[in-house]
């Protein structure tokens, strides 16, 4: 198949391109500008999601896996809000436009979504027909996903991934994570007692492959490993996976010290499970944290 990737620079975007080569796709990616350490055998076509549509050529391929997006792991000001909003809704919308304009159209758009969707939700099982939380995160990712849906009258397949907490080597969430537990000094987000929906690298990019080449898949997956932890098992996992303590809880004050209002979002208590890629016989390499732990720190 061919495949366009806009994000292939990111951390998921990289190992997803190595993932289609291995697998014979051919890849055009969609950047701003080439980046250095990129696919050679990879088309570059050049968009910026902010200023216009993407070239005709881009689109015309039979899938398009659409990352690109503002990273949410910052501190807040308004300006950077409405860069989290724009990036995601009206860089999609502007995809799809041209995707309209298009006499060649793809077979299916996998699009990025995340498990900010479902906001703070406490206990609560979070499976794909959940209904959305209320705040800023789950209304862009309701935007977000009703953007993507416009490519259905077109005729193409469309596929929302909700992703969780990605956990891999060499970049995410874990790399900002590791340090303190490093030092010995890690521990444990406020009380601990909230859901942590994690899922590992390689997983994700599975998720991601399989949707583009399974015509079965379809609307929203959550993109989460089959068995989520408290925030203090999560921490705690670290710590035997480094041989290090995990005793030192960090109060949320502190965070939010650091981060503003976006440290709101890292106490959220979300407890999805992947019931959609589960039914649909995905087999996860990573289903339990300790395993995928190990894996990644080695």
């Amino acid at each position: 198949m061919h495949v366009s990737i806009t994000g292939a620079s990111g951390f998921i975007g990289r190992r997803l391109v190595s993932a289609l080569e291995s697998s014979g796709h051919r890849l055009t990616v969609l950047g701003r500008a080439p980046r250095a350490g990129s696919s050679p055998n990879a088309q570059f076509a050049v968009w910026d999601p902010e200023r216009g549509l993407p070239p005709p050529s881009a689109v015309q391929s039979d899938a398009i896996v659409h990352l690109a997006g503002e990273p949410v792991s910052q501190r807040w000001s308004p300006k950077v809000k409405q860069r989290i909003r724009d990036s995601r809704v009206a860089g999609t919308l502007r995809l799809i436009e041209a995707i309209a304009q298009s006499e060649t159209k793809p077979e299916v758009l996998v699009c990025a979504s995340a498990v900010g969707y479902y906001g703070d939700r406490g206990d609560d099982l979070l499976n794909e027909q959940a209904k959305p939380g209320a705040g800023f995160l789950p209304e862009v990712c309701v935007e977000w996903e009703r953007a993507a849906l416009t490519a259905q009258p077109l005729g193409v397949r469309v596929v929302l991934i909700r992703i969780g907490l990605v956990l891999g080597a060499g970049g995410g969430a874990l790399q900002k994570m590791l340090p303190p537990f490093k030092a010995g000094v890690g521990g444990k987000l406020g009380s601990g007692e909230q859901w942590m929906p994690w899922i590992h690298l390689d997983d994700l990019v599975g998720l991601f492959q399989t949707a583009v080449e399974d015509a079965r898949w379809s609307g929203p997956i959550n993109g989460s490993a089959p068995n989520p932890v408290r925030n203090t098992d999560f921490t705690a996992a670290i710590g035997r996976a480094l041989r290090r303590p995990a005793i030192f809880p960090i109060p949320k004050f502190a965070v939010k010290l650091l981060y503003g209002e976006m440290a709101d979002v890292l106490f959220f208590s979300q407890r999805m499970i992947p019931e959609a890629a589960t039914k649909l016989g995905y087999q996860f390499r990573f289903p339990q944290l300790l395993g995928a732990l190990k894996a990644i720190l080695g």
